[in-house]
C-alpha cells in the first residue's frame, strides 16, 4: 500500500503530463483519483482540487483536532490526508 504523499506524488505528476487527466481532476477530483488510484473514500469526504497560478497562493490548513470517528479511521488508513 502507498502512503498518502505518495499517492499524492502520482496523482499530481499524472497531472502535469496528461491534459485529460488533468480535466479529469479539476471536474471530478473524487471519482478520478479513487479510479487511478484504485481506492475507496467515505461518501462523506469531500475532494477539492484547486489549480495554482502565479496571482493565486493556496495554504491547506490540518484538519480540526476535532475530527469524527469516520475521520480519524479515513487518516488512519492513509484515505485522508493534508496534501
Amino acid at each position: 500500500m502507498r502512503s498518502g504523499d505518495e499517492m499524492l506524488q502520482h496523482i499530481i505528476e499524472k497531472s502535469t503530463t496528461d491534459e485529460g487527466f488533468r480535466q479529469q481532476l479539476l471536474a471530478d477530483p473524487k471519482t478520478t483519483i479513487t479510479e487511478e488510484l484504485g481506492i475507496t473514500m467515505p461518501e462523506s469526504m469531500t475532494v477539492k482540487v484547486h489549480e495554482s497560478d502565479m496571482q493565486t497562493v493556496h495554504v491547506a490548513l490540518p484538519p480540526d483536532p476535532n475530527i469524527s470517528e469516520e475521520q480519524l479511521e479515513a487518516v488512519s488508513a492513509g484515505l485522508c490526508c493534508c496534501w
